[in-house]
């Protein structure tokens, strides 16, 4: 049985208020009373309830983190800044992954909010209608982390990632090439149809060059989607002499596509990537790649969400944060 803050007071002969006393870390305490409750709680093996403590004081110090998918090293890392910022503000986390299905998004997001966590931090690809109704009835503050949501009404931290395609885009014009695809996510999430498909578009718009839709091909982030690109590409009349991917795994799967049908990166075709992912260093040649500060993300987005949970002021909800590209072994 589950060891109870009455179980301590009974063993002590003290009272309830003097054993929370002792665990919360009030001075009014005598010494004498103060070890002899320790010694009990260590005896017991009692630990504190933190939702119980959270009903009475308002706050269970805990933070709810909904990522789409756990084993991705671009949200690890993104959790890794978040964890790490929760921990030096002394807050626990609760982390689940959603598949990125809108059912369970919307079921953890009630499970988070029925263990009276502080504050959510959410990533997800498709913020939809549905969940920012969930999010703006929420009755603890929500934070998105490196997710984009059209009407800017919950918090956010990002990159401006309309600006660093059309930059990567850019920098293949540049070098002269004028037959420039692009490897996207999917086209339903606002974060590739409204931002990154617009800064590609703009990008060859101001270079005076043709946009073409057979080089605009969907893929869903993963290595094996990469691949699938790349064999896509292959088929078009005019083949591609530059590829842009929306993620380091997509970005290693055309690389490695190419590599199999006996071409050489970068010499019949460059690749810059996104997001600079520990992958990115990983593959021969090294990627050449959009640098999304993924750590940093997470880390701003925890301290906007501690800000909101404390009722600090902020001088602004919507936080875009810079991004740059890293050159190396994928491009000439």
């Amino acid at each position: 049985m589950n060891v109870t803050i009455y179980d301590v007071a009974r063993e002590a002969n003290v009272s309830m208020a003097t054993v929370s006393r002792v665990v919360n870390g009030n001075p009014n305490v005598k010494p004498a009373t103060r070890k002899k409750v320790l010694e009990v709680i260590e005896n017991l093996g009692y630990r504190p309830n933190a939702v119980a403590r959270g009903l009475a004081s308002k706050k269970t110090t805990t933070v709810g983190v909904i990522i789409p998918d756990i084993s991705s090293t671009f949200f690890a890392e993104l959790a890794r800044g978040i964890e790490d910022i929760a921990t030096m503000y002394k807050y626990n986390i609760i982390l689940s992954n959603s598949d990125q299905n809108l059912d369970k998004e919307l079921r953890l997001l009630n499970t988070m909010l029925g263990k009276q966590v502080d504050g959510i931090v959410f990533m997800g690809g498709n913020i939809t209608s549905e969940l920012v109704e969930e999010f703006e009835k929420s009755p603890v503050p929500i934070v998105l982390a490196g997710s984009i949501e059209e009407s800017e009404k919950i918090p956010s931290v990002n990159i401006d990632y309309e600006q660093a395609v059309y930059d990567a885009i850019h920098s293949f014009i540049e070098k002269g090439h004028k037959e420039i695809a692009i490897a996207i996510g999917p086209l339903a999430e606002p974060i590739n149809r409204d931002k990154k498909l617009a800064g590609y578009k703009r990008a060859l718009d101001e270079a005076g060059i043709k946009y073409k839709e057979d080089f605009v091909v969907e893929g869903d982030y993963t290595y094996d989607s990469g691949i699938e690109v790349f064999e896509k590409l292959l088929e078009q009349n005019t083949k591609p002499t530059a590829i842009f991917s929306g993620s380091d795994e997509m970005a290693i799967g055309v690389v490695h596509g190419a590599e199999d049908r006996g071409f050489k990166i970068p010499d019949d075709f460059e690749v810059i990537s996104s997001d600079n992912t520990r992958l990115s260093l990983m593959v021969r040649p090294q990627l050449t790649t959009v640098v999304q500060p993924l750590y940093d993300i997470g880390a701003v987005a925890m301290r906007l969400l501690t800000k909101l949970m404390n009722k600090e002021e902020i001088s602004d909800h919507i936080i875009v944060l810079p991004h740059r590209i890293e050159q190396r072994n994928s491009t000439k």
